[in-house]
């Protein structure tokens, strides 16, 4: 009897505390005001560097995500949809969507080194692949992909898609996949033969936008605009299961420590999934953010989440600026 009893004291023991938390813990913990008013899209973080990146219209702003101050920002764009980072070689590329280009800086100055026209329309979404060191740009209106090699800062070739492409995601060994939200699909394309592949249903998801990726179990997170997470498995194209989630969904994350996955919603919630399983997936938060949060992004240092968007105070005034949600 002693035996089966230490037996289940051990057990207890060495099962993580989150594993029988029936929420994400997260909760919004402060804002950090950046001022002005205009349009936004995706954040970004350069890991390495601790900034955080925020997509504002004509500029880019700049946050230490040490002391949560701005510490600079990237001007003369036009059009700000996403920004990435190619860390060793010191530099980031911004995608700008009216001027049909990608603008090049230093990840230490935050200087202009280049500007790269596109061949496509609008560059909305952009994405660095490390398997291959290239530059990848979602061309919404052109239907296609520029491929720019990260290193020269030349363009290399371009990747005709079947639909028009939102977000997209490298598995880090040489697939990409990219959303088509005009044909709810995923499209899966080669980074480095720049030949795609096949092209996945994510019925009965409509109108995907944000996507993300477990990159340890071929899990894919599509947010789609009908309140529908789809979750797929990267091997075989197949929807394991779709979860309810807020409307109007622009952005989706996975942090691979804690098993969570997140969909940022411009109805102002963000939706917590846990992966309890490969095969098993819960809804266990709705959080309430503020309206217009449709996008985010996740430091995977800290595990804090920010949405950019325009933040009320207290006077009911609004101001562009992004909200911090953090685990308690």
């Amino acid at each position: 009897m002693k035996k089966l009893f230490f037996l289940i004291c051990s057990l207890f023991i060495f099962i993580p505390a989150a594993a029988f938390s029936q929420t994400s813990g997260y909760k919004v913990t402060g804002a950090i005001n950046i001022g002005g008013q205009g349009w936004w899209d995706y954040p970004s973080i350069d890991v390495p560097m601790h900034r955080l990146y925020l997509a504002h219209a004509v500029k880019v702003n700049v946050i230490d995500l040490k002391t949560n101050k701005v510490i600079g920002e990237i001007d003369g764009l036009n059009g700000v949809h996403g920004i990435v980072f190619a860390d060793e070689f010191g530099k980031g590329f911004i995608s700008n969507g009216r001027s049909d280009s990608v603008t090049v800086f230093d990840l230490k100055s935050l200087k202009t080194i280049a500007g790269i026209h596109v061949t496509g329309k609008d560059p909305d979404a952009i994405v660095y692949d490390p398997f291959t060191k290239r530059v990848f740009t979602m061309n919404g209106h052109s239907s296609n992909v520029t491929v720019i090699d990260a290193k020269t800062d030349k363009v290399i070739g371009t990747i005709q898609l079947d639909g028009s492409p939102e977000f997209c995601v490298s598995n880090g060994k040489g697939l990409m996949y990219v959303n088509l939200e005009n044909k709810s699909q995923i499209e899966v394309f080669n980074p480095k033969t720049l030949k795609t592949i096949k092209t996945w249903s994510l019925a009965p998801g409509e109108g995907p936008s944000g996507l993300a990726i477990d990159v340890k179990h071929d899990i894919l997170f599509s947010g789609c605009h009908n309140k529908l997470m789809a979750v797929v498995n990267a091997n075989t194209g197949k929807v394991i299961t779709t979860l309810l989630i807020g409307g109007r969904v622009d952005g989706c994350s996975f942090d691979p420590e804690t098993n969570l996955a997140f969909s940022s919603n411009g109805d102002g919630t963000l939706t917590v999934i846990r992966e309890v399983s490969s095969k098993e997936f819960k809804v266990i938060d709705n959080i309430v953010t503020q309206q217009g949060c449709r996008t985010m992004e996740i430091d995977l240092n800290s595990h804090n989440i920010y949405l950019p968007g325009m933040l009320e105070a207290k006077d009911k005034a609004k101001s562009f600026g992004v909200l911090i949600l953090a685990r308690k």
